[in-house]
């Protein structure tokens, strides 16, 4: 019922099998990705059980202990029906090319975790309306089946689906992350702005607004309804309130950030590096490396193959009358795959190939294979800083 994750921009093709979050547990799949029950939905499960014992004590008087069977067997329907919600978001993810790795079933609903970023903004709105759109017609086709069910425990089942699947059909349409309403209007300001991050922060700032509501709404029901809030209904709203707040200024500090990104190019915070062979004297290869004014040294063999980047690091805590006797080699770090990186490496891509393998310093080479400069982590920190946010 929550906005499907979006852990990732991976494809399917490089993506490798996701680790199970601890605490859950697998039921199954649907669609190639893997159901989830998290250790919290066996609390709610017990809650609901409780909750609907004295109901079907009333509806079916001396079932005594089974009564609460009965209540465990309507939350296990119940949340056949968010499971269903949840998988129409992930065929319709799947329809438009996006890999999901899992649907997670937990204490406030589920979640779909799609292992990409939405491209277009009608393709954000198809994904995020699906699911409330199913859980309105789950709700009223139960609610059809309520002038056809006999009395009984059926009865109450089919009252209980219908209830719930258009209330939550309704309120996921509030237009406010991490409900699937705030993806609908990422969607609407995406399109209208061309700018997604903008429709992101517009939709945090709409869950946000939900979340103070939800936790002042005890408070109205006495007025509103002649109803006097209890103490559940305070902690109930502080813990929905609690996951619409999070939740949303998740989204709105990922937007910024992201918005950041496109001004990250490799190209452009390269450091010139000077190659200098590897057994040469680290004091003679700072000579040379600041007599050409350039920023980083990069080691090669005898053939010209680079081999190592040297660690500024390391340079620097080599004392300057014991560098005549250093070979540069041993500051350098070996150029591993993932320190040599495409010049042409920009945004999210760059900080996705910074993260596979995290270093100091990384070798940037053109398409063909020839070295452009030397990229410094510290480099691409500060200028993330000095970005326009």
């Amino acid at each position: 019922m929550a906005d499907p994750d979006h852990p990732g921009d991976g494809r399917a093709s490089d993506r490798s099998p996701a680790r199970r979050p601890p605490g859950t547990f697998k039921v199954g799949t649907i669609a190639g990705a893997d159901v989830l029950v998290s250790s919290s939905w066996f609390v709610v499960a017990a809650l609901i059980a409780v909750v609907i014992a004295p109901r079907v004590e009333q509806v079916e008087p001396g079932l005594g202990a089974l009564k609460y069977v009965a209540g465990l067997a309507f939350a296990v329907v119940l949340y056949l029906s968010v499971l269903l919600h949840e998988a129409s978001h992930a065929v319709m993810a799947q329809r438009y090319g996006y890999p999901i790795s899992s649907i997670t079933l937990h204490f406030l609903g589920g979640m779909t975790a799609i292992e990409a970023e939405t491209t277009k903004p009608r393709q954000e709105f198809a994904i995020a309306v699906v699911g409330p759109l199913t859980s309105l017609a789950v709700g009223a086709a139960a609610f059809g089946l309520w002038f056809v069910v006999p009395d009984g425990l059926l009865l109450l089942a089919v009252e209980g689906l219908a209830v719930a699947n258009l209330l939550v059909g309704v309120l996921n349409l509030v237009p406010g992350l991490p409900l699937d309403g705030g993806r609908v209007l990422k969607a609407a300001v995406w399109g209208a702005t061309k700018d997604p991050h903008r429709g992101t922060i517009a939709a945090g700032w709409g869950g946000r607004v939900t979340a103070v509501l939800v936790l002042l709404w005890p408070f109205a029901l006495e007025p509103v309804l002649g109803v006097r809030a209890e103490l559940l209904d305070f902690l109930l709203a502080f813990v929905v309130a609690l996951f619409l707040w999070s939740g949303a200024t998740a989204a709105i500090t990922s937007a910024r950030v992201r918005r950041r990104l496109p001004h990250l190019v490799a190209r452009d915070l390269a450091r010139r590096a000077l190659a200098v062979p590897e057994e040469l004297p680290l004091a003679e290869a700072v000579r040379r490396a600041q007599e050409a004014q350039a920023g980083s040294l990069v080691t090669v063999s005898s053939g010209g193959a680079p081999t190592g980047v040297v660690n500024e690091a390391a340079l620097l805590a080599t004392p300057e009358d014991r560098r005549p006797w250093v070979a540069t080699s041993t500051v350098a770090r070996t150029i591993e795959p993932g320190l040599r990186l495409p010049v042409d490496l920009a945004g999210e891509d760059l900080v996705r190939a910074l993260g596979r393998t995290p270093a100091t310093e990384y070798l940037l080479v053109e398409d063909d294979g020839s070295v452009y400069g030397v990229l410094v982590t510290a480099d691409v920190d500060h200028a993330f800083r000095r970005s326009p946010d």
